[in-house]
């Protein structure tokens, strides 16, 4: 007879990277779903580097399910800053809990890419199909080249192991949590930060990296976190799955969207000499919307929520 104690322990679920903003998200989804007991452990308790560690944790905990949501990220800057970083780190994270997740049994796991895997001058909206099929964009190639090798880990082990592991290519994020960095965060954080203090400093004009002409897609992390719950429950295949809105905006619409809700009311100006990065990031998500999701939250709405979230947590940006 099954008791209530190995009930809980046949439930375990490991977010990895749950202390980072699309973690955090997937374990608040998990928790509001009444899904779990979810493990979340932070990197005191758990280094995913090491792969002993990994290896003895899975071996004492023995998670059904595996959410791998932990990687090294970060802007154009960063990405060209700590190119070596960004490649061993992530190809070492993904590794070491694919392979242990599939070694001690896990039942299905949840692996999360991004939309950088695709070439730099892909046809838009990005489709699923178009991993491979050309170079990638020089400023992240570090990350997606890692990212590429995780979905083929992926595909490898379910083919030679049958493990079921899934791949969801999330588009540009956003949301809780996220890193605001004044360096080396991503765009949206980024603006929100640099209007928000030019905003208290009374500044006559904030100038924003490139020309302000790229195209991007953002979804709130939020909106991914329920993705993933639900493809974990309705999804099983070799094929990567995009997750997105299926819609862009420029950077400048984006700067001016972010001045507004900031309350910023001096000139945005624009630095051509800065790289742009890609032309042009929209994922085709007729995939997802077809297995029955869509996301939810508009993107003024969470931008707004955002700024509200920085301005409670701002004291923990300071430096």
């Amino acid at each position: 007879m099954t008791s209530q104690v190995s009930k809980l322990i046949d439930d375990r679920i490991f977010v990895a990277g749950g202390r980072g903003m699309v973690g955090s998200a997937i374990c608040r989804a998990l928790e509001a779903s009444g899904q779990g007991p979810v493990l979340a452990p932070g990197r005191d308790a758990l280094d995913l580097l090491d792969q002993t560690a990994v290896d003895a944790w899975f071996a004492e905990h023995r998670p059904v399910q595996v959410y791998l949501a932990a990687a090294k990220v970060g802007g154009i800057h960063a990405n060209d800053s700590y190119a070596a970083e960004f490649i061993h780190d992530n190809l070492v994270i993904q590794t070491n809990v694919i392979h242990a997740a599939w070694k001690h049994g896990v039942e299905k796991l949840c692996f999360l890419g991004s939309s950088c895997i695709y070439p730099k001058h892909a046809p838009q909206p990005m489709q699923e199909e178009h991993l491979l099929t050309g170079p990638l964009e020089p400023t992240n190639e570090w990350y997606a080249v890692a990212k590429i090798a995780g979905i083929k880990l992926c595909q490898a082990y379910r083919r030679q192991y049958g493990f079921d592991a899934i791949s969801l290519m999330p588009t540009n994020l956003y949301g809780p949590g996220d890193n605001f960095h004044p360096e080396n965060s991503h765009v949206l954080p980024a603006l929100i930060r640099r209007f928000h203090e030019a905003r208290e400093r009374d500044a006559s004009e904030v100038v924003i990296w490139g020309t302000g002409t790229p195209r991007r897609e953002f979804l709130h992390v939020d909106d991914l976190a329920e993705a993933c719950l639900f493809l974990m429950e309705h999804y099983s295949g070799e094929e990567i799955v995009n997750v997105g809105v299926g819609e862009d905006i420029s950077i400048l619409e984006l700067a001016r969207m972010v001045a507004e809700v900031v309350g910023f009311q001096g000139e945005i100006r624009t630095d051509p000499s800065k790289p742009d990065g890609t032309p042009r990031k929209l994922l085709d998500v007729s995939r997802v919307n077809a297995l029955g999701w869509r996301a939810s939250i508009g993107l003024r709405e969470g931008v707004e929520a955002t700024y509200r979230w920085y301005m409670e947590n701002q004291d923990s940006f300071r430096g």
